[in-house]
């Protein structure tokens, strides 16, 4: 681990777990299944399931890491093992930007889903929002293995890609505070996206 890495890890990554859960917490179901997709360690969504023991949250990744913190089985990346609407939400957390087709990505998880999904993300927009993402993510990533094609979208190209799937953002977020005031400045901006959507 480089020294870039361990910073993050001390300041950051435990702290963002639970500004993850305190945002998107209220955008879930009271009860039911939801399914993480790009679940990583499970940190977040067993995070959520101890704010409200009515959900089940299940995950899938392309990676599966070891002793994560929920059931998870490995994807492909695009098809997922379950039949339409069999869960009540489907949930990405910083996962889009890593698909290699993310379209269809969306398009399955309204499939299993019902149309409802949640959605926490990186929005391209601002002075040097590319190069910024692209080094948050390899430092968060790179010693995961987790693909890094640095594909992040400008809220037109979102706002498209929901209008082409028809889906319908009920709620959009795009002023995310998840890092403290001495790094929000650069790492938080207008960098990060939530908004939960429903089949129109």
């Amino acid at each position: 681990m480089n020294p870039v890495e361990m910073l993050h890890d001390r300041h950051v990554k435990g702290r963002r777990v639970g500004v993850l859960a305190s945002l998107l917490a209220p955008l879930l179901p009271d009860s039911g299944r939801v399914l993480d997709i790009g679940s990583g360690d499970g940190a977040l969504a067993a995070e959520l399931m101890s704010r409200n023991p009515g959900l089940t949250i299940d995950g899938v990744d392309t990676l599966l890491r070891p002793g994560a913190a929920i059931p998870t089985k490995q994807f492909d990346g695009v098809h997922i093992e379950a039949a339409d609407s069999s869960y009540d939400l489907c949930m990405f957390v910083d996962v889009i930007h890593h698909a290699d087709k993310p379209l269809e990505l969306l398009r399955e998880a309204a499939r299993v889903s019902g149309g409802k999904l949640l959605i926490k993300d990186h929005l391209r927009e601002g002075l040097f929002a590319q190069a910024t993402l692209s080094f948050m993510d390899r430092v968060h990533n790179s010693r995961y293995g987790v693909s890094l094609p640095c594909r992040y979208w400008s809220e037109r190209e979102w706002r498209d890609v929901f209008a082409q799937l028809g889906l319908n953002p009920e709620q959009w977020k795009d002023r995310v505070i998840l890092y403290p005031a001495w790094a929000n400045w650069l790492f938080g901006r207008r960098l990060h996206i939530i908004t939960s959507l429903r089949r129109i």
